[in-house]
């Protein structure tokens, strides 16, 4: 992929940003269990960083995934992984499909105020009994005249205790689970909602993440998104870009943490002699750099890929794979080099040990992706296609 100007602007910007707004709050952020996500919001709607690929009628830059690809791997070079998920949540998660199949009238609503970043949005998916299998979901949504009356549950929300509203996946039919599902917009604060109380995470602890109830919940049939019928399509279609995301921001954070580990290992002696001039060190740290570049160039591959419109689903299924398991050999390789301080909380490989375990987790697990990579490859057994 070749980087223009622009791209170069934009990296740039982001990581000014990372560096001045975010980094230094972060340990802040961190042991309260949430940042100010509406002032970092809006900041950001400021430098435009929160509508790269949205409609410029909409207020966005209407830009190609490239560059939102340059903004999500410098958001990975945050000193940790909750508020870049709240980020990606935002501009990746809860609104492509809101961006591509919503009203005019649903987008001017809703998408326009999250691009300044005066709301913020969540993706109202995953329910507890139903992370990966999106088609057993048991929400549903019926309707009572112009409206839709909501009842259900939705588990792991990130940015729900914070959020203006929920792009929000339904059942509104009893047709097969493939077809039965809508995605409606859903404002946080309509009657009927409640939360639990935030859960304790091993990771991501910045980011407020809880149990979300809808009793009983009215909103007006003209928040749906696109067609009845069509929200595991247009889920389906965003965890792609979900996928690509991770993958990017993936990368940044494997970046940086074998950037810090390198500079402690210079900086510490054992035995007489800097720490990174023991060869199974540098050698260790050199192959991890390798693998790094090769989760780059396929995420880069697959970027360009879905940018000529093609699809996308195994190369970024493969990009999702590979960066969780890499962020994973990473975060504990790096770990190891720092010595009892990478046993400490707030050491940077030990921060990406806790926060990158959800890479392997999130967005559809490894073994969900091992799946539809053998199914693009044709090596299922015959009952399972």
């Amino acid at each position: 992929m070749k980087f223009t100007t622009e791209h170069n602007a934009l990296r740039q910007t982001t990581r000014q940003f990372v560096e001045k707004e975010l980094n230094p709050h972060i340990p802040a952020w961190e042991a309260a269990g949430r940042f100010p996500i509406h002032d970092v919001f809006k900041k950001m709607g400021e430098l435009g960083l929160l509508g790269i690929c949205k409609p410029e009628e909409n207020g966005g830059l209407g830009l190609d995934y490239s560059y939102n690809l340059v903004v999500a791997e410098e958001l990975g070079r945050a000193a940790c992984g909750g508020v870049p998920l709240a980020i990606g949540v935002q501009t990746d998660m809860a609104t492509p499909a809101l961006a591509r199949f919503g009203s005019a009238e649903l987008r001017e609503k809703y998408l326009n105020k999250v691009i300044t970043g005066e709301y913020v949005a969540a993706i109202a998916v995953s329910e507890p009994h139903a992370g990966s299998d999106v088609a057993a979901i048991k929400t549903t949504a019926k309707k009572d005249g112009d409206d839709y009356i909501i009842n259900g549950t939705k588990m792991w929300i990130t940015n729900s205790l914070q959020a203006d509203f929920f792009c929000l996946l339904a059942n509104t039919s009893d047709d097969k689970p493939h077809v039965n599902k809508s995605m409606i917009i859903v404002p946080a604060k309509t009657e009927g909602i409640s939360f639990s109380e935030p859960l304790d995470k091993l990771g991501m602890r910045s980011t407020t993440t809880a149990q979300v109830f809808f009793d009983n919940v009215r909103v007006p049939q003209s928040n749906l998104v696109g067609a009845e019928g069509m929200g595991f399509m247009m889920q389906m279609m965003q965890f792609q870009e979900e996928r690509l995301w991770a993958a990017a921001n993936a990368v940044g954070g494997l970046d940086r943490c074998i950037e810090l580990t390198i500079d402690y290992c210079r900086e510490r002696t054992t035995f007489g002699q800097p720490l990174i001039n023991n060869q199974s060190v540098h050698f260790r740290l050199a192959e991890l750099q390798t693998e790094v570049e090769a989760l780059r160039a396929l995420t880069y591959q697959a970027c360009e890929a879905h940018i000529a419109g093609e699809n996308v689903t195994n190369l970024a299924s493969m990009a999702k794979l590979k960066a969780g398991r890499l962020t994973r050999e990473v975060a504990d390789s790096c770990l190891q080099y720092w010595g009892g301080m990478g046993f400490m909380w707030d050491n940077p490989a030990s921060q990406l040990y806790r926060d990158g375990r959800l890479g392997s987790i999130g967005g559809g697990a490894d073994e969900i992706m091992l799946g539809i990579i053998c199914k693009l490859m044709d090596i299922l057994p015959k009952k399972q296609k």
